[in-house]
């Protein structure tokens, strides 16, 4: 694929920050290559619709800050089915465009690849804030809904140790515990709990108690949902330890604000990026962070592999709590 091709642009799943500078990016680098570019609205259900929208340099400006996706997502049962994904690849075709660019995470990602079997150029980049896709050291938002816990994790601490308590707060993350585990590392958690490592009540419990043998006035326990709901676990907690455990779920406060530098960063590099793989005439690859490069690797590998947890920061994490 030349430059003068036309190239949309979606996001989709959970939005992320960082979604925007992404979107910017590919629009901007198609319209310096000498393409058109178009944004589709609302993710697969918007492509569905035929939802397109042109976009020129202007369109994105002011957008690199700001959190969410200006786009718009959706979770899209119609193009779940073969029907749907040829209904897509049918309107992506008739409406001339030669290349889609699609930010999200797994489930978007297998969209991309679905699209590619029926016969149309996708590329993928990693748009979550779970950091659950393989292949890649980060992907965009992780970093930002990182700070986002980090600071209402010292705004709990305040309050926790003016109380003398123990807090339990729940972080997102079903299948991996990347945000719990980072966040508890960086935010200095007394315990952190992920669906990658089992865990005990006790040893849990072992923990709070021996923080205030030696005289700690609080205790912060991260927990990833995947791995227990804080309420619950909150509750077994107190029966357990003998004293009320409070609560915070921080839900999906962790999804919105403005980016940080290095999610604009990531995603204005993972952008120019995937339009340059287009404009190659390479299709069906995911974008990817790795040791400070940008690089691309089939899209396949992102869904289909599990993304590890380096095990060395959970000890480490379980080392500095002590």
């Amino acid at each position: 694929m030349e430059g003068g091709k036309r190239i949309a642009v979606l996001t989709s799943g959970g939005d992320s920050p960082g979604m925007n500078a992404a979107v910017r990016a590919v629009v901007r680098t198609t319209i310096a290559k000498g393409g058109e570019a178009f944004g589709v609205e609302r993710g697969y259900e918007g492509l569905l619709e035929s939802s397109f929208r042109p976009l020129g340099l202007g369109d994105v400006g002011g957008i690199l800050d700001r959190g969410g996706t200006f786009l718009g997502t959706s979770r899209s049962e119609r193009f779940s089915t073969p029907e749907g994904v040829e209904d897509a690849c049918r309107i992506l075709k008739g409406s001339r465009m030669d290349g889609l660019v699609v930010i999200g995470g797994d489930g978007s990602y297998r969209g991309a690849q679905e699209l590619c079997d029926c016969g149309f150029s996708a590329v993928g980049i990693p748009g979550t804030i779970d950091n659950d896709i393989a292949g890649t050291d980060t992907a965009i938002g992780f970093d930002t809904a990182l700070n986002t816990i980090c600071d209402a994790t010292s705004k709990v601490r305040d309050t926790a140790s003016s109380h003398e308590r123990t807090f339990v707060i729940e972080v997102m993350g079903r299948r991996c515990g990347a945000l719990a585990l980072y966040a508890g590392l960086a935010a200095g958690a007394d315990c952190i709990l992920v669906p990658e490592y089992p865990y005990s009540l006790k040893d849990v419990c072992a923990t709070v108690e021996q923080g205030m043998r030696r005289g700690k006035k609080h205790t912060i326990v991260i927990v990833a949902e995947g791995a227990a709901h804080a309420f619950g676990l909150a509750k077994d907690l107190s029966d357990l330890c003998g004293h009320s455990v409070k609560t915070m779920v921080l839900g999906h406060i962790q999804r919105g604000g403005a980016p940080s530098a290095f999610d604009r960063v990531t995603a204005s590099r993972m952008g120019a990026r995937a339009v340059d793989e287009l404009m190659a005439g390479r299709s069906g690859v995911a974008m990817g962070l790795r040791r400070s490069d940008i690089v691309a690797y089939p899209l396949a590998e992102a869904y289909t592999e599990n993304h590890q947890l380096k095990a060395e920061l959970y000890e480490l994490a379980r080392v500095l709590a002590l």
